[in-house]
């Protein structure tokens, strides 16, 4: 009976496919495959795949660095053969840049033939170049072997491939990396070899180390092609958050030719630039006059140097106008953005720093535990079947009858191995009383006794053997006291960094200098610290350390405190924090605002920077009076007063926010000029001091407050030819303190500020000093203690730091002592005061600044404890010389008024 067919099954209906939900998952799985699999490097060798495979493949070859070079070609094949797939045109161009000098600071292939240059040709077909491993590769590769990293399947599974290189040498650091994943990036800058492992011992030594004491080790990337690195804000910056930037320039030289022309020679370029695109640039900057007085340039590279590129100015032309123009529309400056990320476990994450040395330490760490422990079962394994043949040994006839006696292999093997082995014999066969008695020897053992030697019989193999069992003991014993303290193993990490600092390391490349290039959060990357600020007649500014200077007695000849131009010399010195805001008052009775750290550091022998360059000064102002301040307090004001005679006060609060173009402090008379500012308060006293050794003492409230544009009331009535010169503020009528007096030959006085009694406002005041020709005229006062400093400097730039105590307080109408020895024709231009040294219990206090001469304020309330204090060493003390006519009037002569 024939049946009907059956109907067909009814077709599936179709699943709903969420586009949205399908996108993002697909997208993940790919971001997640370009961020752990291609882009990123890992934190423990500092190698992406392509490269770890490249290193890999090559000692597969036996590429060793003792080993001849092999084409490119077969590398790349079985790079692709066993590890990654992705065709040549990823392989050797990564291949290729591993062996090119200005990319990597330490290259991990050596390369043979045409791999490139820094001009801008590309590498040579892989058919013609050869390669191996350099020998910091093989550090790399070191112990690979020895059970020290994970090894995973490659992708077709038909090979193992290691996941993470053992990596003694610290590559990420040293080589840096850059890569795009799918929204991250990564741009390590290289380092110095040698700063790397120091830092890297110093984090062993201290692990609570700080950025401070690492970067005194490593100050900053060291670039393959050199440099020059300007400042260290945005190295510190990277450092401390895993971010910043980095501004990198081309080294220059400024040589200057027959014919009188000048040309500018770049030895080197910035980082992963090439000259050509370079050479182009600088032409259509050139050409189009966005760079002018060049008359040529030439690229005189060759084998020698590498780098020489030669830009030729026109006659006339100043060589800094020029390098500017270079450095701000060229690649010759280039900013290197730092981003320090790299994978963790796996996973991105941007780091800082120190977290780059933990990391590498730990990655040792565990790579020295893998292999001490693979030591040790090695060492255990063969030390168990040198303890059979031992044994063996010691057993030979009985050995020798049971082999002999037994029909094959296994029933040998298992006689043997239930032969009994007595305590004694064993002790005597090992050479170890506390040997216990083993049952029965092993499988093991058994196979070994199957498979020794005749020779081995003899004495002296038999010698051999108990050597070696003592030498395995040894290692034995090695091994577990390491595995069993981490500091041993943290000591052999020391040792290797140590080995490669001795074996590779080479001088730095990149300078750093220290101007700032560019915007940084300088605040929190600026140790708060004293300098002192010089500010020479021709408007050249710096800082420096207080401890540049030494401490001498007076009379002394003192020692250089710049190195001054022709016709400059010294005119306004102070010391502030570095935190400090500088508030600089000009003769046309303007002021701008700048932080003390955006001073330039310089050495005390160089003349700095001009000011001009700072600040927006306007042609022919210069500035008269700088005030450092920390807070702009509401109970504070600013006492300005100008060389007629004219004294202001504002509040503070009113100069809190100047423009960088300046704004008006006050309003001057024509032919006036402002020459000092100093900060009072209520309850305090000035003193106005004038050029022929007269002055005035009266209260602050006698002067109202003003606005800034005002143009203030009469401090002092002056004779004809006679002038301000100076300005103190005493605290009230009781005020301890003195007033030191210098005159421009080098002659002054120190008057108890008692002496001084207070008058209105606008009188002609009392006389102070004697302005002898023996004295001179008067350049500077300063109120002053027996426990304070003073720096007095000269017009050639000469300067003696010398003790208040060694001058005592003599009367008013006195002509004084010598406080500094001149040389012909040299003359007494500025006094400053430096703040007091006070040691608690607690540690350094932060000491009042008050400096003298064009007027500079008290320190500003509120003031942390800086990290460290200025000291004042007591070293080649002057011997203090008093003359007889040095003192021709030590009391008063009356309170003449004139």
């Amino acid at each position: 009976m024939s049946t009907a067919e059956a109907p067909p099954p009814a077709p599936l209906a179709p699943t709903p496919l969420n586009i949205e939900e399908e996108l993002k998952e697909s997208y993940l799985t790919y971001a997640m495959s370009v961020i752990i699999s291609r882009a990123l490097p890992d934190i423990r060798d500092g190698l992406k795949p392509s490269q770890r495979r490249i290193l890999v493949a090559m000692r597969d070859l036996g590429l060793t660095p003792g080993a001849s070079t092999s084409k490119c070609a077969g590398i790349v094949g079985e790079t692709m053969k066993r590890y990654h797939p992705h065709g040549d045109n990823s392989i050797y161009p990564t291949l290729a840049r591993m062996a090119q000098w200005w990319n990597m600071r330490h290259l991990l292939i050596t390369g043979q033939g045409n791999f490139g240059s820094i001009h801008g040709l590309p590498p040579a077909a892989m058919r013609y170049t050869e390669a191996k491993l350099s020998p910091v590769a093989a550090e790399m590769l070191e112990d690979i072997n020895l059970d020290t990293v994970d090894f995973q399947p490659n992708y077709d599974e038909k090979y193992q491939e290691p996941r993470v290189l053992p990596a003694k040498f610290p590559n990420l650091l040293v080589n840096g990396s850059g890569g795009i994943a799918v929204g991250m990036a990564t741009s390590i800058p290289p380092h110095n070899l040698g700063e790397v492992c120091d830092a890297l011992v110093a984090y062993i030594d201290n692990p609570a180390i700080d950025l401070d004491e690492i970067m005194e080790h490593i100050p900053g990337p060291d670039f393959p092609g050199g440099g020059t690195i300007c400042g260290q804000m945005g190295i510190k910056e990277a450092y401390l958050h895993g971010r910043g930037r980095v501004v990198l320039r081309a080294r220059s030289v400024t040589e200057e030719q027959r014919d009188g022309r000048s040309q500018i020679v770049f030895t080197d370029i910035p980082y992963q630039l090439t000259k050509e695109p370079l050479l182009k640039k600088l032409a259509e900057l050139v050409n189009n006059g966005r760079i002018t007085g060049v008359s040529d340039i030439v690229d005189e590279s060759d084998r020698k140097q590498p780098v020489r590129i030669v830009v030729k100015l026109k006659k006339g032309e100043d060589p800094n106008v020029v390098l500017n123009q270079l450095y701000e529309f060229s690649p010759l400056q280039d900013t290197f953005s730092v981003i320090m990320l790299a994978l963790v476990d796996g996973r991105p994450k941007t780091l800082p720093l120190k977290e780059f040395l933990r990391l590498f330490v730990e990655h040792r760490v565990v790579v020295i535990r893998r292999r001490t422990q693979y030591q040790l079962r090695q060492a255990r394994q063969r030390a168990h079947i040198v303890e059979g043949l031992l044994i063996a040994l010691h057993h030979i006839d009985e050995i020798i009858r049971i082999i002999r006696t037994s029909r094959d292999d296994n029933e040998a093997r298992a006689r043997l191995m239930g032969m009994e082995v007595s305590a004694q014999i064993l002790r005597r066969a090992l050479d170890d009383e506390s040997a216990k008695a083993s049952t029965s020897l092993t499988r093991m053992q058994a196979d070994a006794i199957l498979s020794m030697q005749l020779r081995r019989l003899t004495g002296l193999e038999a010698d051999k053997l108990a050597a070696e069992y003592a030498a395995l003991k040894a290692d034995i014993d090695r091994y577990e006291a390491i595995l069993a303290d981490e500091q041993l193993i943290l000591g052999l990490i020391r040792e290797d960094l140590l080995e490669l600092k001795s074996k590779y390391a080479d001088a730095r490349r990149s300078a750093i200098s220290d101007e700032e290039v560019g915007d940084f959060d300088k605040e929190a990357l600026i140790r708060e610290e004293y300098m002192v600020v010089t500010v020479t007649h021709d408007g050249f500014i710096k800082r420096q350390l207080p401890s540049t200077y030494r401490a001498q007695g007076r009379g002394g000849r003192g020692i250089a405190a710049t190195n001054t131009r022709d016709g400059d010399f010294l005119e306004h010195m102070f010391v502030a924090l570095t935190h400090d805001y500088i508030l600089f008052f000009t003769d046309k009775g303007k002021v701008y605002w700048i932080k003390v750290y955006d001073l330039p550091m310089a050495t005390r022998t160089s003349g700095g920077r001009a000011m001009v360059n700072l600040l927006q000064l306007s042609e022919g102002e210069k500035v008269t009076g700088l005030v450092p301040v920390r807070e702009f307090r509401e109970d504070e004001s600013l006492l300005m007063v100008t060389r007629r005679g004219t004294v202001k006060k504002t509040e503070l609060t009113a100069f809190r926010r100047p423009l960088g173009r300046g704004i008006i402090a006050l309003g001057l008379d024509e032919g006036d000029t402002l020459i000092g500012v100093q900060r009072v308060k209520a309850g305090d006293q000035v003193i106005l001091s004038t050029r022929d050794g007269m002055a005035i003492r009266f209260d602050e409230s006698d002067v109202r407050s003003m606005g800034r544009p005002a143009h203030g009331v009469r401090g002092i009535s002056l004779e004809d030819g006679d002038e301000v010169v100076g300005m103190v503020v005493a605290n009230g009528q009781d005020d301890p303190a003195s007033l030191l007096t210098v005159c421009s030959h080098g002659y002054g006085k120190r008057t108890m500020l008692a002496e001084y009694r207070s008058q209105n406002r606008g009188g002609k005041g009392l006389i102070d000093i004697k302005t002898s020709d023996r004295n001179g005229p008067v350049v500077a006062v300063a109120k002053v203690t027996d426990a304070d400093e003073v720096m007095l400097t000269t017009a050639k730039g000469v300067l003696i730091r010398t003790r208040v105590a060694d001058t005592r307080p003599i009367g008013r109408n006195t002509q004084g002592v010598r406080l500094i020895r001149l040389d012909d024709g040299d003359t007494l231009s500025n006094l400053a005061k430096l703040p007091e040294e006070e040691l608690t219990a607690d540690g350094p206090l932060v000491p009042d600044i008050e400096v003298a001469g064009d007027g500079d304020g008290p320190a500003p309330d509120g003031l942390a404890a800086a990290d460290e204090a200025p000291p004042a060493h007591l070293l080649d003390d002057g011997v203090a010389e008093a003359e007889a006519s040095d003192h021709i009037d030590d009391g008063d002569a009356g309170d003449e008024e004139s």
